[in-house]
């Protein structure tokens, strides 16, 4: 089937995205395994052009470091400091927001194509899907020097699409337990957890290279992004949307992630 071009930036006869046969075998294959990655969603040239105009700017990003536990919640001071509630996991990362992409980008290209938001839906399985409310949030791109990494942890959004700019040298490698609770039923899953943190719980690592798109469901997947080994700075851009409109990370939030709040 002829596809109708997204964007210049996506390889379209790769990725139809505005064909509905395949968009439900995309929403069929995330449903089946939580993870779904679309390999060479973004051209190469797409890709050399973001890294040309963003990589070089790891003097403008925000970069912070931190410990938290697997649920990102503060700690319960009513339980003991090894429970898996309350035990402690270190993360580091740099950020560029939303308003430091220039608006002719690639990036801005594709998040703002109906089309693109279209086929989301389709394989999300949601109704709608909006841009954050706030001007920093919507797109992101993550910067992980040598050292950097991200611990165990859920996401509170219900998925999360993101594209691999650049790779280290090594490293930087997405692991996870599949199926770990239902956040939708509060479960905790407090076992898993220390099974998981404790080392003796198998682990899946999601493989992706530059210009694949991956889409995960990392509410109810435990999961990681090792420390980057060497001296390339890892890239990864976040397309963050909700399936409400009007919603924006507090002010604490902001300031956490970016070290301001506009």
């Amino acid at each position: 089937m002829a596809s109708t071009v997204t964007a210049p930036a996506i390889d379209t006869a790769r990725h139809p995205m505005d064909d509905i046969s395949y968009v439900a075998a995309c929403r069929a294959r995330l449903d089946a395994h939580g993870a779904l990655v679309l390999d060479g969603f973004f051209t190469a040239e797409a890709v050399e052009r973001i890294i040309a105009e963003s990589g070089h700017r790891e003097g403008d990003v925000f970069y912070a470091a931190s410990t938290h536990n697997v649920y990102l919640t503060p700690p319960d001071p009513a339980r003991p400091d090894n429970h898996p509630f309350n035990r402690q996991v270190a993360s580091s990362k740099g950020l560029i927001a939303d308003d430091q992409i220039a608006l002719d980008a690639p990036l801005r290209d594709v998040y703002d194509d109906p089309r693109f938001r279209a086929s989301l839906c389709g394989v999300l399985g949601i109704d709608e899907i909006h841009p954050y409310a706030d001007r920093l949030s919507s797109i992101n791109i993550h910067f992980a020097a040598g050292g950097m990494e991200l611990g165990w942890h859920f996401d509170n959004s219900s998925f999360a699409v993101t594209m691999l700019l650049r790779a280290p040298e090594a490293g930087g490698v997405l692991e996870y337990v599949s199926d770990v609770r239902d956040a939708d039923l509060g479960e905790m899953a407090f076992e898993r957890v220390d099974a998981v943190l404790g080392g003796e719980e198998e682990v899946e690592t999601l493989r992706f290279t530059p210009g694949d798109l991956v889409m995960f469901r990392g509410r109810h997947a435990l999961h990681r992004v090792t420390p980057t080994e060497g001296s390339v700075t890892r890239m990864l851009v976040v397309f963050a949307f909700n399936d409400q409109p009007d919603v924006a990370l507090a002010e604490s939030a902001l300031s956490t992630f970016y070290g301001r709040t506009s």
